[in-house]
């Protein structure tokens, strides 16, 4: 039989046998510390409590103090929160012995409950949601839960055994969609790997499968129609590299734009919504304005090489700054596209870790561009070879991006699933 919880509004109609506690009838706060020698963990969102990765630069971006003997123990099976970010769902029972910030709670799960069951129901979007009800502040991103509202926060616990029951159903029904993730996961991987290598037979062998071949003379081009040739990018292309970043007027003169950065630069199009800006003179205004129909290249970073045409500028006019080059043909004898799609093939082949400038960040650097050696087939051949590309590369998309909404339909209906049988 079901009943509806009183005061209880967002549980909606629950089992009548189902118990309403308090978080502070479950939950006994804990502050152990002087263990700096052990494992530094997170609290985050995704994943609960996890061991933290202080080597992995993106992952980390909190500074960790050289003195760790005030951070707080988490031993396996006791219940963290990152009070900060509870409203995201950033808690979790840890599988792990480890420290955390001073400024995290911790906590001994006191009651006689399947810790199983108190996890997946206290991270499912429900609880998730009601953390951030119970959570206060001046503006999101800046909401904190404090200690005493944190401990008023209801629990629906099921007797002992449909804990257990539920639990087991959980681990079946989600290995299950798990499966299907990973199936699509792989097939994307597979899409995206035929993908490439279509880009790179085509744009290093062309089309006609019985021409004869010679070797290119270099390693990255390998064979190619005896009657292509090879060339340098400087011989075809000029390449500018975009204007160090200027935050404040040099002289009067000077104008306001707004401008492009790196991590805006796709091999699948270039962002061109959310702009910054920054200060131009008159005449740089020429010189870094972008184009329609132009290539541009990532300069420095994780995606050094990362290649897009611009086809839209939305009706504005937009500059590079100086982790970004502009790359145009000399003449009517090459084309950018085609161009863009050897990058591409380079990149994903791993041309930049090898030919790179690299201290603790990859550039590819004007002089690596102007460098580079690209096949060179009749201007009809590119045009050819683009035109196949661009209907190959479409259709292969067109289902990475179907397996991708399959994924993301398989993940929320595994959190509404779990939602579902946590409250009954």
């Amino acid at each position: 039989m079901n009943h509806a919880c009183d005061n209880l509004v967002w549980l909606g109609v629950v089992p009548n046998h189902w118990r309403v506690l308090k978080l502070r009838q479950i939950l006994s706060p804990v502050s152990e510390k002087n263990h700096p020698d052990l494992p530094l963990l997170s609290v985050v969102r995704e994943k609960g409590v996890i061991v933290r990765n202080i080597e992995d630069k993106e992952e980390n971006h909190n500074y960790v103090p050289d003195d760790l003997s005030g951070y707080k123990l988490v031993k396996i099976g006791q219940f963290a929160m990152n009070k900060m970010k509870a409203w995201q769902g950033s808690y979790g029972v840890s599988r792990f012995d480890g420290i955390v910030s001073p400024a995290y709670f911790v906590f001994d799960i006191q009651y006689d409950i399947n810790i199983d069951f108190f996890n997946r129901a206290i991270r499912s979007i429900v609880y998730v949601n009601y953390f951030g009800q119970a959570s206060d502040g001046i503006r999101v991103g800046q909401w904190d839960l404090s200690m005493q509202r944190m401990k008023e926060i209801p629990f629906l616990l099921p007797p002992r055994p449909e804990q257990d029951q539920i639990v087991r159903f959980l681990d079946w029904k989600v290995s299950s969609i798990n499966r299907l993730i990973n199936i699509k996961r792989e097939e994307i991987a597979a899409l995206g790997e035929l993908k490439q290598n279509i880009i790179t037979k085509s744009i290093t062998t062309g089309l006609n499968r019985n021409v004869e071949m010679k070797h290119s003379g270099n390693e990255w081009i390998n064979y190619i129609p005896w009657h292509w040739t090879t060339v340098q990018l400087r011989r075809v292309y000029t390449v500018i590299l975009g204007k160090m970043l200027s935050p404040a007027p040099i002289n009067s003169q000077d104008s306001y734009e707004e401008y492009v950065c790196a991590k805006d630069v796709h091999f699948d199009g270039v962002d061109l919504s959310s702009l910054k800006k920054m200060w131009f003179s008159q005449t740089e205004k020429k010189q870094y304005e972008i184009r329609k129909g132009d290539l541009l290249i990532v300069e420095g970073g994780a995606g050094a090489g990362n290649a897009a045409i611009v086809y839209d500028l939305c009706g504005k006019s937009i500059y590079i700054q100086n982790s970004i080059h502009i790359v145009r043909s000399k003449s009517n004898q090459v084309m950018n596209k085609f161009l863009c799609y050897w990058i591409s093939s380079l990149v994903k082949r791993g041309y930049m870790k090898n030919i790179c400038s690299v201290a603790t960040i990859p550039h590819y650097i004007k002089d690596k561009v102007l460098s580079t050696i690209m096949p060179l087939p009749p201007i009809k051949e590119q045009r050819d070879i683009v035109d196949y590309l661009d209907m190959k590369c479409e259709a292969i998309d067109n289902i990475i991006a179907k397996n991708y909404k399959q994924i993301q339909l398989l993940q929320e209906l595994k959190t509404r699933l779990t939602s579902d049988v946590v409250i009954g």
